[in-house]
C-alpha cells in the first residue's frame, strides 16, 4: 500500500511565501513523475507543476517565476516552493505521483490535500 501525505498549507498574506511538501511511503520500488496540482474555490482544477523522474520540470503559466517544484528521491518526497503568493492562488493543493510498488506495474496515487488561503 502506497501513501502520499501532504503538509506545508495555510493562510498568508499576499506577497508571502509558503512551501508545500509530500512524502510517499508504502512498498516504493521507483517513483517516476510528480505532480502538484491544485483545486479552485469554484471547483476548477489546475496542474501547476510536474517534475519528472529525470528532474524535468513544467508549470503552469499562472505561476511561472513563481513556483518551483523540486524532489528529494532520498525522502520520496516532492516539494512544491510559492513566492509572491496571490489571493487567486488560494485553492486545495493536492499532490499525484506515478509509483511502482513491483516490476512493471505502475499507479497514479494521490494525497489528501492542502489548503493554501491567501488573503489580501
Amino acid at each position: 500500500q502506497v501513501r502520499l501525505v501532504e503538509s506545508g498549507g495555510g493562510l498568508v498574506q499576499a506577497g508571502e511565501s509558503l512551501r508545500l511538501s509530500c512524502a510517499a511511503s508504502g512498498t516504493i520500488r521507483s517513483i517516476g513523475a510528480m505532480s502538484w496540482y491544485r483545486r479552485f474555490p469554484g471547483n476548477q482544477r489546475e496542474l501547476v507543476a510536474t517534475i519528472t523522474g529525470g528532474a524535468s520540470t513544467n508549470y503552469a503559466d499562472s505561476v511561472k517565476g513563481r513556483f518551483t517544484i523540486s524532489r528529494d528521491n532520498t525522502k520520496n518526497t516532492v516539494y512544491l516552493q510559492m513566492n509572491s503568493l496571490k489571493p487567486g492562488d488560494t485553492a486545495v493543493y493536492y499532490c499525484k505521483s506515478v509509483i511502482s510498488s513491483r516490476p512493471g506495474s505502475w499507479f497514479e496515487y494521490w494525497g489528501q490535500g492542502t489548503q493554501v488561503t491567501v488573503s489580501s
